[in-house]
């Protein structure tokens, strides 16, 4: 016996020009019949929240599946699975496409070619499958948007719950980002963590989906822009702050990554206060606030 509930959805054009859109959403339980062989045109992220079964890959080998765990269904693979057949097992699945799957896929947070990835918890991607869920009703005029927008959430949720990676990121990441700042090159940082260039490379790649370069310049720049929106102190000055001694090497780069210049990105986005610059991530429980005049 099992038991079974799902909704298809056909979003228009224009939703596909969101970058994802969700075609279908289920929740299912118990001894579900098998799935496959098959090939779909779309991606497909099945979770498995409790129970046991197998995946078969297209030469017939078969992976044991352990909850909790993901399965990836993507676009031309044949695939093939079930659970076994005296347990079953609980599993929530979403059907989606678009062309940001692309850079999804190079980022890391679709793998093609690993199928069945062990999770360390299944709650937090079974809660957005759920809100997926509420959201598709027939009646929702937001129906289309919300579910594309939680697709989105989805991968990010899935990405967190792998079970070969730290939820909050890689300790060599949070050392990279710690240190980011600082005028080393990329073989410096790897010689600090007892690493090689090319090993740092991989483990930078895995947890994060880019090299370390980018990885380094994206902290670099996010901290200049940061200095620049909320300080008076010159753009050489904020070079040497975000790690580069030639400001004029730091304004190309600045420009060819951002668009615009340091100077024009300041004009735009200053918003200088008293009290000036402070990276403490404000405590939602007490917001920075703004005092209002005080009366006489």
């Amino acid at each position: 016996m099992y038991r079974t509930w799902m909704r298809f959805l056909t979003p228009g054009p224009a939703h596909h020009r969101l970058g994802l859109v969700c075609l279908g959403v289920g929740l299912q339980h118990g001894a579900l019949p098998t799935v496959g062989p098959r090939t779909l045109d779309h991606h497909v992220a099945v979770v498995i929240s409790a129970g046991t079964g197998w995946y078969a890959t297209p030469d017939g080998r078969r992976t044991p599946v352990t909850a909790p765990a993901l399965l990836w269904l993507t676009p031309g693979v044949p695939h093939h699975y079930a659970p076994d057949p005296e347990t079953g097992w609980d599993e929530a699945f979403v059907d989606f496409t678009g062309p940001a799957t692309a850079p999804y896929t190079e980022l890391g947070y679709i793998e093609p070619d690993r199928p069945v990835v062990p999770l360390t918890e299944a709650a937090a991607p079974r809660g957005v499958v759920a809100r997926i869920a509420r959201a598709a009703r027939r009646d929702n005029p937001l129906l289309e948007v919300e579910t594309a927008a939680a697709v989105h959430e989805l991968l990010v949720t899935l990405r967190r719950a792998r079970a070969d990676l730290a939820p909050d990121g890689d300790p060599v990441l949070k050392a990279l980002a710690h240190d980011a700042c600082t005028p080393m090159t990329v073989a410096d940082h790897a010689a600090k963590h007892g690493m090689t260039p090319a090993e740092l490379r991989t483990a930078v790649r895995r947890g994060a989906g880019c090299s370390p370069k980018d990885y380094l310049l994206g902290i670099r720049l996010g901290r200049a822009k940061e200095l620049l929106a909320t300080t008076e102190l010159p753009v050489a000055a904020v070079a040497r702050r975000v790690g580069y001694d030639d400001p004029a090497y730091f304004s190309r780069l600045f420009t060819r990554r951002t668009g615009m210049p340091p100077v024009r990105f300041r004009a735009q986005q200053a918003r200088a206060v008293p009290g000036g610059y402070g990276d403490r991530v404000p405590d939602p429980d007490d917001p920075p606030m703004i005092a209002g005049p005080r009366r006489p």
